[in-house]
């Protein structure tokens, strides 16, 4: 199946989502920029859709160390995962809101699976949304492993495109203010100097600058190489 066949599909299936938690009046709840959703470890009886705004989802390392999973920054799960323990469940992750607001769907858990086990298109939902997160995994994996630091901060660079790109005259403008920082927990890199050397690199070979504050693409065929 073709990545655009895979994507119209995730499209369809979140659309049933929100239809679904809309239908069900399942309560809204808001939340702040840097406040938290969910925290990795805590047990939380409610799983999470964001509605709109963006939220990041990240986990700590044994050493202490963020890292950085994914921007959401569309209508999707940000907690379905989770982890059983002796005393309830816990969130895998911790899930921070990024932008000015953001709106979550709040749903008991206990409904949530009782509604998939009576909905077969609410569990495609769901197992798209496992496939999805694996699909996720082999890439941060790939991103990690196989290029080095300045392959793994091209490829966090053009995953940046599809959340937040905007084409424009010269390029396309990352329309969402990306700090060195977090680009270095995207790419399991322990400084974010590291990152600094590499963005200015970049920015020599004229495939990148920042304006603004904001990341602007001016090659984003340099950033494929290091995805395939």
């Amino acid at each position: 199946m073709s990545f655009n066949k895979m994507e119209e599909m995730a499209n369809v299936n979140i659309e049933y989502l929100i239809n679904t938690l809309e239908q069900k009046k399942v309560s809204v709840v808001t939340r702040k920029r840097h406040s938290y959703i969910m925290y990795q470890g805590i047990e939380s009886e409610y799983i999470y859709v964001l509605k709109d705004g963006v939220a990041k989802i990240s986990n700590i390392l044994r050493d202490g160390r963020e890292f950085n999973i994914a921007y959401v920054a569309q209508p999707d799960f940000v907690s379905l995962l989770e982890e059983k323990q002796n005393d309830g469940i816990s969130a895998l992750f911790n899930v921070r809101v990024e932008s000015p607001t953001a709106n979550f769907y709040k749903i008991s858990r206990s409904d949530f699976w009782d509604w998939v086990r009576e909905d077969l298109n609410l569990f495609r939902v769901v197992d798209d949304f496992y496939k999805r997160r694996l699909a996720l995994n082999l890439e941060i994996l790939q991103k990690m492993t196989i290029n080095g630091k300045k392959g793994a901060v091209c490829a966090c660079l053009h995953s940046l495109i599809d959340d937040f790109g905007i084409r424009k005259k010269d390029g396309i403008l990352i329309d969402f203010t990306v700090t060195n920082e977090d680009i270095a927990g995207f790419c399991g890199i322990s400084t974010r100097n590291s990152v600094n050397r590499i963005l200015h690199d970049l920015k020599d070979e004229k495939v990148i600058d920042v304006i603004d504050n904001k990341i602007m693409i001016y090659n984003p065929q340099y950033l494929e190489e290091y995805i395939s």
